[in-house]
């Protein structure tokens, strides 16, 4: 397969025309990024003219696509770049930024962990569905945009309908659910920098026809990043889930994720303890393989409730491998119970937590 690289990539838009015979501006094109066979293309557009540039946009991709060595191509608005605003006007446009997406949704919970492999979408995913299953309209929302997990945890396949120039949540569960695994490869690596992994964000968030929901779950990824602040920033949290294992050094990146909430002033439902303890199915021995007890004795020391303990079970790695969550498909087992009251207990904080604003900033 022939190698692709920016300067072709480049040549190619040049000498792109839509079926009416337009071309688009070189000042135009904000960034490209190429990598073993894949291609992101974030093109200026303003927001009022998206609707319009759409068809194009979409021309674009299919075009970049064909090219000989592109395995996958994705082209993306992003705004233009504005001067910089004088302190004044930045602090008001920072006290006024938070909430003004997802304004559908009574209340925002991010699902976050401090570092990888605790099971964070596991316990998203199985949340989402509890609170569902406990009669509130739920949405859920894969923000873990280099790792997408949810379409396989959720066995939903193929791209998502289109409602205008807006993308239809999938429903599964009885979740209304996204996730950038529903809109591109499942084995394609999302090989983008920052700022494209926050204009995808956005996308998600805006461009996709949400219906008003009683409770939309993020699942983060893991870490104390741009994405976390972002998100942190711009929405109205009404709080963060941390997943945790036992262990030391897992309670030691749930700390910092903690530390991370409380200065951007969103609350702390609490912490989950997750593969908390293991009974072998054969003899009935109970096994703490990551210790046990230690994010509860954790949540106690730094004064944020704990919302329960989730067993290390085969049944859960099998049912979110199967896409069938076992919040869902087993919920009177002893994971489903497990999650179940994890629900219970995030809504019970939810009926006592008000959204946060993120903090204010005003440079002097």
């Amino acid at each position: 397969m022939a190698a692709i690289d920016e300067t072709a990539v480049r040549a190619r838009i040049g000498a792109f025309r839509t079926a009416e015979g337009a071309g688009i501006p070189a000042g135009m094109v904000d960034s490209v990024a190429t990598r073993e066979g894949l291609v992101q293309v974030a093109l200026m557009v303003a927001k009022a003219d998206a609707a319009r540039q759409e068809p194009m946009r979409r021309a674009l991709e299919a075009d970049l696509a064909a090219m000989p060595g592109v395995r996958n191509a994705t082209v993306m608005f992003t705004a233009p770049r504005a001067a910089a605003p004088q302190p004044q006007a930045q602090a008001q446009a920072q006290a006024q930024e938070p909430g003004t997406l997802l304004g559908q949704v009574g209340s925002i919970v991010a699902v976050a962990s401090g570092k990888g492999g605790v099971g964070k979408s596991t316990v998203a995913v199985n949340l989402a569905v509890a609170l569902a299953r406990q009669g509130k309209r739920v949405g859920l929302l894969d923000a873990d945009i280099y790792g997408p997990s949810l379409p396989r945890m959720l066995g939903t396949k193929g791209k998502p309908e289109m409602a205008g120039n807006k993308l239809v949540p999938i429903e599964a569960w009885g979740l209304k659910a996204i996730s950038i695994g529903h809109v591109v490869e499942e084995e394609t690596a999302m090989v983008w920098r920052g700022p494209m992994v926050l204009n995808a964000l956005t996308q998600l968030m805006t461009q996709v026809a949400w219906p008003e929901l009683d409770v939309m779950v993020l699942d983060l990824p893991p870490g104390t990043g741009d994405v976390q602040l972002t998100l942190a920033q711009r929405l109205k949290l009404a709080g963060a889930v941390i997943v945790s294992t036992p262990q030391d050094i897992s309670l030691l990146d749930a700390r910092r994720g903690i530390s991370m909430f409380r200065q951007v002033r969103v609350p702390i439902l609490g912490v989950v303890e997750n593969m908390s303890f293991f009974c072998c199915p054969n003899c009935g021995t109970r096994t703490d393989i990551f210790g046990h007890g230690g994010a509860e004795a954790e949540a106690g020391r730094l004064g944020v409730p704990f919302l329960g303990a989730v067993p290390l079970l085969a049944p859960i790695r099998e049912t979110s491998d199967a896409g069938t969550p076992i919040a869902a498909s087993a919920p009177e087992s002893e994971a489903g119970r497990a999650f179940a009251a994890v629900a219970t207990a995030v809504a019970a904080g939810l009926d006592g937590a008000g959204p946060a604003r993120g903090p204010r900033i005003v440079i002097e």
